[in-house]
């Protein structure tokens, strides 16, 4: 499986291309969870609040390229 490097569009071997933030790993027999890039969630930026159950969350991309999610 290679993810492709172009930020506007992902897309795997053997798979149709879709637009960044729609998606999906191949099915392996159950449904397959959703890929969404960093990058879009962040609209370009290195922070992104994300909302489960009324807990917000804080998303930041370090200037290493990784991801830490907060409380």
């Amino acid at each position: 499986m290679t993810l492709h490097s172009d930020p506007r569009r992902l897309s795997f071997e053997g798979s149709r291309p879709v637009l960044s933030g729609e998606a999906a790993l191949p099915r392996s027999g159950l449904e397959a969870a959703p890929l969404h890039d960093a990058r879009v969630l962040t609209r370009g930026g290195v922070q992104a609040r994300i909302a489960l159950d009324g807990q917000v969350y804080a998303l930041r991309i370090t200037r290493a390229g990784k991801l830490i999610l907060t409380k």
